[in-house]
């Protein structure tokens, strides 16, 4: 659950993002709820603008517009309240920019062990001895 204070929203160790940064919009959510849902406006869609963005360091910039585009946009219409709602837009961006942010490390191959060649075999053997159990046996045996 990402952490909101007086300083912003905390989506990693080296970026915290102002909450002033972040662009709100309101409206009818929809769907069953009856007459709460026709008149309230729970329905929360929570816009970042990246390029604008004066919290975001050249990289963190680069390849957030390179992996989630100029602006990250998130709609949170799941519960009935507003608040709750906000809640959930907060996450839902928080994780976003977190998962675009983060750096795989590249994979470097290895050798199989001695050990996993031998299980792969033994494997193989066990199962030729089953598909062979299975054949009608021949007249001449």
């Amino acid at each position: 659950m990402a952490s909101v204070n007086d300083r912003g929203l905390h989506v990693s160790r080296s970026l915290v993002i102002p909450i002033d940064e972040l662009e709100w919009r309101f409206s009818g959510s929809g769907g069953p709820g009856g007459q709460h849902a026709n008149t309230a406006n729970t329905r929360v869609e929570l816009r970042f603008d990246v390029e604008a963005s004066l919290s975001l360091g050249p990289r963190q910039r680069a390849r957030l517009i390179e992996r989630l585009g100029p602006v990250v946009r998130v709609v949170a219409s799941d519960e009935r309240s507003q608040l709750r709602n906000r809640e959930l837009a907060l996450d839902r961006l928080a994780e976003r920019l977190g998962q675009a942010l983060r750096v795989e490390r590249p994979r470097r191959s290895t050798k199989p062990t001695a050990a996993s060649r031998e299980r792969r075999l033994e494997s193989k053997r066990h199962l030729a001895e089953k598909k062979r159990e299975r054949r009608l046996p021949r007249p001449d045996d």
